[in-house]
């Protein structure tokens, strides 16, 4: 009998990415929904590849285009979710598998629905757990709903942490690329274009979050995020510059051991792997040939480039609405660089003045970590216009 799958932030990266694995994977899977911001196009590609049961457009402006329309009277067999909450309600459906894949602050009330009503939630979202670690957390456990990464930095460590009793682990290291920027001179950044600064040498992803990879921001997003997941002190993760992309993450034992978790650069790896576990199936998306791929190296973050990954050590430290105010006003500055506002050196700027003024309230709950959220937006925006 096959699982059935939601997918939230379908027609994204992460989203187009599953929809391969799904597409790969019939059999064994059925796709109930499918939610999208407002991107119609290639929601409507998805709907004729895999015929879901329901799908939930978000954006009220792109549900009143044509467009939508013609969706609708075309796939009548599809229910076709609307208001302002059509997202979570979606998401609120039982299913066997949940996807969490909505780019940025907005997955958190996805999320946390999705784990009310999935068996599994494959977790893309970040920011759930750099948001909200501690209630989403508490909230598997009490509710029994397993819980998977998606990241390929956290399903590598995922997977290694299988054979290996966490006692025993010293380290967790999480490589980077580095991002678009790792080669340019320091002095250049400045005046770095978004173009240029979206132009990732080894992995196709989003916008914001290639932005995030060239400031190492989603590197530290990350940590963040393996603090929660596997209940990590922030003393025993390093971060690490592995510009080939190769190894993903890796772990160091006590007795000085490190094992290494290995892969093509294809976020359809991590995916399968959510989706099987705990089996392991044989992938139709390509082997790594080391042979092929040559050296592998290593470089130390240097944090005169990268800033911004101290900071994000500094605000998951700190807890409470620190990661929150981090990255809701990380969002504000990346898409205030791609409009072209400020410049590529300023986004981690604003980011700090922004947590600096904050006032961190502990143990937070979801209003209070919304709230905090639009607090650190709008203060963001406000520096930001002192800029431009």
């Amino acid at each position: 009998m096959s699982s059935t799958v939601t997918i939230l932030g379908a027609t994204g990266s992460i989203g187009t990415s599953a929809i391969r694995v799904l597409q790969a994977e019939r059999e064994s899977f059925q796709v109930y929904g499918l939610t999208c911001r407002e991107n119609l196009d290639i929601l409507a590609s998805q709907l004729e590849a895999v015929s879901p049961a329901a799908v939930a457009v978000e954006s009220a402006a792109a549900r009143s285009t044509a467009r939508y329309r013609e969706l609708k009277e075309k796939y009548t067999n599809i229910e076709f979710i609307e208001g302002s909450e059509c997202v979570i309600e979606l998401a609120s459906r039982e299913v066997d598998i949940s996807i969490s894949a909505i780019v940025g602050a907005a997955g958190l009330a996805p999320s946390m629905a999705a784990l009310k009503a999935a068996s599994r939630v494959a977790l893309a979202n970040k920011e759930t757990l750099v948001m909200a670690g501690d209630l989403f957390m508490k909230g598997a456990t009490d509710l029994g709903t397993e819980l998977i990464p998606v990241d390929s930095e956290h399903s590598a460590i995922f997977s290694l942490l299988e054979h290996v009793d966490m006692s025993t682990v010293h380290k967790i290291i999480i490589t980077a690329s580095g991002g678009s920027l790792r080669d340019l001179p320091i002095d250049k950044l400045p005046y770095v274009t978004p173009d240029e600064a979206l132009a990732h040498p080894t992995w196709s992803m989003g916008r914001k979050i290639t932005i995030d990879s060239a400031t190492l921001i989603n590197k530290g997003l990350e940590v963040i995020e393996a603090h929660y997941l596997f209940s990590a002190d922030y003393e025993t993760i390093d971060v690490v510059v592995h510009p080939e992309s190769i190894i993903h993450a890796m772990i160091e034992t006590l007795d000085g051991a490190i094992y290494s978790h290995m892969g093509i650069a294809d976020m359809a790896f991590p995916i399968q792997a959510a989706l099987t576990w705990p089996e392991k199936k044989k992938s139709p998306f390509g082997r790594l040939d080391l042979v092929r791929a040559g050296s592998l190296s290593f470089q130390e973050v240097d944090h005169n480039r990268y800033p911004g990954l101290k900071l994000c050590y500094e605000a998951g430290r700190l807890g409470g609405t620190a990661p929150v105010v981090l990255n809701g006003a990380n969002e504000i500055a990346v898409a205030a660089f791609l409009d072209k506002k400020i410049s590529f050196t300023d986004i981690v700027p604003v980011v700090d003045k922004v947590l600096e003024g904050h006032n961190i309230t502990g143990d937070p709950d979801l209003g209070t970590i919304f709230s905090a959220d639009e607090e650190a937006r709008s203060s963001a925006r406000e520096i930001i216009r002192g800029i431009a």
